[in-house]
């Protein structure tokens, strides 16, 4: 049991912190508890008055218990006997407990179990409802926000995977500061008052680099990952137990009173099981053994793991879970993974979910049976340096969270999700008290009702993707949307239905910012440019020699992303390449993922791959003189593969053929088992000019502009407020990209999607994929990237790039992350809000936008409405009159506020503001 209780007394507040553990303080344990709640009492119940003088033995055993738990109490003088004098050993020292403040906490060791229905909390099921936030993908400075609106937006639980070559990049050397500091990020969702899932895995995918495994895994002799296979089954234990013991000395398990309520082994394993045969069994079994041995007090579950031992819960990831089943009648019915969009590669073009569809997913597994639904990914944020996988994964994780990769809530998205969090825990009574009765209300539509007793609530769901319908339910008739889902708590009242928002929308912008006008001269971006040339081919004396190809994930270990592959070669005066008219090709293959080609120092041609087929093959056109010629072929990974079966198998890096062709005489030579010169990483990363500290910078009034291999330096002031910030990087190639010394991630603002797959919206109804809705067809994947605030200075800051292939720095700008306006479409048919939700509620809408377009039969989308055939002349007078110049209003959708500009036709009301002000919302 652990106690604080913060107390005032006059105008001082006193802190004492007891941490001594000595057995010889201890009295009777069973007394300690029982004046420790006699004092809590007190606490509890005058939060703002004078606590009555208590005696000796209240103060004497709360002190004891304290320093048996090591816990905070916070003091003011005059009570007797205190705590900080048993401390010290000063006898006659009193304080006396007064004025109690608002603060009080009391955090218990919780017993978790689980049933067919649920999880169990103290032998409560529980409705849990979970999002996925990566703690390195934003920064400590951002936890508390995200955590913040993550709890305003309805979760009961925050979710995370462990990166373990991010925690040891050596073996047995461990690193947990700053983004890494996952007892932090864990304490952190601990103080907002949510539950955690730790997904330790260890294998993650995830889209992180090489799946989250250390590189140096891959060099364990005999080692076969993730299978029955000693080496491995030996790294991944200790790596495990390490985080469950980290856990457990921070006392972090809820079993010990903290927030972490479940814990993960392994991860969707079962995309892969086939693959390894019988070995796989017999690995799974294995895993579930060593998990539970490490005795959490917690629950373990496998995701996509129909074959989960007992007791592991196997549980659900996917698009949609709703006809999921767990492999137990035992086990409760649960989704790790609902996905709220899909991540972004270099080449792709930016995909994003439809609200109306993720919320009939989560709606229909609730209608279901399930009673656990976590999203991937609430927020998803950024992936900074080089901890990308895929390959060819964007640094923005952005994912279409409910949360923004900058932290900005995404709308409508975030709101009516909250909305449908608030109608499902209106019926969580019902939900985990008994399993649905599950009946058809006609073609694609069905009802499940949840009754216990006096408690009743029903989903009416349609799941046809093109037509309404009306049913008859109960003795009443509703009107059900194509593709969505009714809740009524009681079973007779609607309190929301997944195709009709009640959330405002908001439309973010980027405002780019020419930072020239807000610093000096000699601090403006572009006027202070400094540049280093990176030399072409071998330049560190680490080189060696080999004769063929080398793969380059073995030859580098991941240290860089880029390996030389240099050789010499002479070519005669009358060698049919330098014949009259002659055409030499250089015939390049690689596993990938991209290549740069250079012959006698100049840049030839490039290749790349791209996520789906990352391998590379070029035929450059090139020229060669007589006598000696350079070949220097730079190979570069994207991030190395996430997932798939025996993928720490998989290569890349040039392993040929590589031939000079001539095209005329039809002359080969092939060079590929000659005698090549290698080098891991570049020059400039042996120099540490990422640090932007190196004496070699080079400034000259001519800045050097669209050459290969160039490093790129200069100064810059942060973007005046707070919002977020991003760097543009508009006219640079393909590299990377340093702020302060921390690495941005890569940078590929040349590399275009398709113009194919995308439309002016998206149709929610049906059955969602990756590839079903997209934007920016046509356009580079990425051209802004996230410079988290607490990593700029006011003034001063260094922006450093390595630049591959050329490009203009110039032309680079910052913008920042605004709301540039916010809209609402709602008609008289929507749901009333559901805050103000009961059983006698009528159709109603409230919402809070600023300037008003219509009111009648609007057309349009949001950022694009129109005016339809009818619309009320007193709307815009109305809504101007609510709320111009306030931070939010409320205004009730009625033919009473606006008229009836069109009798017998379903009218609904269209807002769009324009934001002006900060903190509008």
């Amino acid at each position: 049991m652990e106690l604080r209780c913060i107390v005032l007394g006059g105008d001082a507040l006193e802190v004492v912190t007891l941490l001594n553990r000595d057995e010889a303080w201890l009295g009777s344990y069973g007394q300690i508890i029982q004046d420790a709640q006699q004092v809590l009492q007190y606490c509890m119940e005058w939060k703002a008055t004078h606590v009555p003088r208590a005696g000796n033995g209240v103060a004497h055993s709360l002190a004891k218990m304290a320093l048996s738990v090591g816990q905070e109490v916070m003091w003011q003088d005059d009570f007797p006997l205190s705590a900080r004098a048993a401390m010290r050993g000063a006898g006659n020292l009193s304080l006396l407990l007064c004025w109690v403040l608002l603060l009080l906490t009391t955090s218990f060791a919780a017993n978790l179990t689980y049933d067919h229905r649920a999880l169990v909390i103290d032998g409560k099921r529980r409705v849990l409802i979970s999002g996925s936030i990566h703690y390195p993908r934003s920064t400590p400075e951002m936890w508390p926000d995200l955590v913040k609106k993550s709890k305003d937006g309805g979760l009961d639980v925050i979710d995370t995977y462990v990166f373990w070559n991010l925690h040891e990049p050596v073996r047995n050397e461990y690193d947990f500061e700053g983004r890494k500091d996952l007892v932090k990020f864990v304490k952190t969702v601990a103080d907002a008052g949510l539950y955690v899932h730790l997904r330790i895995g260890p294998y993650v995918c995830a889209e992180w680099n090489y799946g989250g495994f250390p590189l140096w895994l891959r060099f364990i002799p005999g080692i076969r990952f993730r299978t029955d296979n000693e080496p491995f089954k030996a790294e991944m234990k200790r790596f495990t137990a390490k985080i469950v013991d980290m856990m457990k000395q921070e006392k972090l398990y809820a079993s010990q009173g903290g927030p972490i309520i479940l814990s993960q082994i392994e991860n969707e394993y079962g995309n892969v099981e086939s693959a390894y045969g019988p070995a796989a069994k017999s690995y799974i079994s294995w895993a579930a053994s060593m998990a539970t041995s490490l005795d959490t007090g917690v629950p373990w579950v496998m995701c996509r793991q129909v074959d989960a031992p007992d007791p592991i819960i196997n549980t659900c990831n996917g698009f949609y879970c709703d006809q999921f089943e767990p492999n137990s009648e035992m086990k409760p019915k649960m989704w790790t993974e609902g996905y709220s969009g899909w991540f972004l590669s270099f080449g792709d073009s930016v995909p994003y979910r439809p609200v109306e569809d993720l919320a009939f997913a989560v709606a229909r597994f609730f209608q279901l049976g399930g009673t656990f639904q976590n999203y991937y990914m609430y927020h998803g944020g950024t992936n900074f340096g080089r901890t990308t996988g895929g390959p060819f994964i964007a640094p923005s994780y952005d994912y279409d969270a409910p949360i923004d990769e900058y932290g900005i809530l995404r709308q409508p998205k975030w709101g009516h999700l909250k909305d449908v969090h608030k109608a499902v825990k209106l019926c969580e009574e019902a939900l985990v008290a008994t399993n649905p009765t599950v009946t058809s209300l006609g073609s694609n539509l069905e009802a499940a009702v949840y009754k216990a007793g006096s408690t009743c609530a029903a989903f009416l769901a349609n799941v046809d993707t093109q037509s309404d319908a009306t049913v008859n339910f109960m003795g009443n008739s509703y009107h059900l949307p194509a593709w969505s889902v009714s809740i009524l708590p009681d079973c007779k009242n609607v309190v929301l239905n997944t195709a009709k928002i009640n959330s405002v929308a908001m439309i973010p912008s980027f405002i780019h910012q020419s930072l020239s006008g807000n610093i000096d001269s000699s601090e403006a971006l572009g006027s202070d440019w400094s540049w280093i040339n990176e030399p072409v081919g071998i330049s560190k004396d680490d080189a060696f020699v080999k004769p063929g190809l080398l793969e380059q994930i073995d030859t580098t270990a991941d240290i860089s992303d880029y390996l030389w592959y240099s050789l010499s070669t002479n070519i005669k005066g009358d060698e049919p390449f330098l014949e009259d008219g002659s055409q030499t090709v250089l015939h390049v293959e690689s596993l990938g993922h991209a290549l740069h080609a250079f012959i006698n120092g100049k840049l030839a041609g490039s290749g790349k791959g791209n996520h789906d087929y990352p391998m590379v093959a070029v035929e450059i056109p090139i020229s060669l003189v007589a006598g000696k010629n350079t070949i220097d072929l730079l190979s570069l990974t994207v991030g190395l593969l996430n997932g798939g079966a025996f993928y720490e198998k998989t290569g890349a890096g040039i392993t040929g053929p590589v031939k000079l062709k001539g095209t005329k005489n039809g002359t080969i030579v092939d060079l590929s088992f000659q005698q090549w010169t290698y080098q891991t990483g570049l020059k400039g990363e042996e120099l540490d000019l990422s640090s932007g500290s190196s004496s070699q910078w080079v400034s000259q009034p001519t800045l050097l502009k669209n050459q290969p291999l160039t490093w790129y330096k200069t100064k810059f002031n942060a973007p005046a407020g707070s919002d977020p910030v991003a760097v543009d990087f508009t006219g640079m190639g393909k590299g990377e990209a340093w702020v302060n010394g921390q690495s941005i991630g890569r940078y590929w603002p040349t590399y275009v999607a398709s113009k194919g797959g995308c439309t002016d919206s998206c149709n929610y109804q049906g059955n969602y994929d990756q590839s079903k809705c997209l934007k920016n067809c046509g356009k580079p994947s990425q051209t802004l990237y996230h410079v988290p605030r607490s990593w700029l200075q006011t003034s001063g800051n260094t922006l450093v790039l390595f630049e591959e292939i050329g490009g203009d720095p110039t032309q680079i700008s910052f913008a920042t992350r605004q709301i540039g306006s916010l809209c609402s479409h709602v008609s008289e048919s929507h749901p009333p809000p559901i805050e103000t939700w009961n059983t006698d509620s009528r159709s109603g809408m409230k919402l809070g936008p600023t300037l008003s377009l219509d009111f009648g039969t609007p057309h349009g989308i949001c950022g694009g409405f129109r005016h339809g055939q009818c619309n009320s002349k007193r709307a815009l007078s109305i809504v101007q009159k609510a709320c111009i110049g306030s931070k939010s209003c409320r205004i009730g959708v009625s033919i009473d506020k606006f008229g009836d500009p069109c009798e017998g036709v379903i009218k609904s009301l269209a807002v769009e503001a324009s934001c002006t002000l900060r903190g509008l919302l």
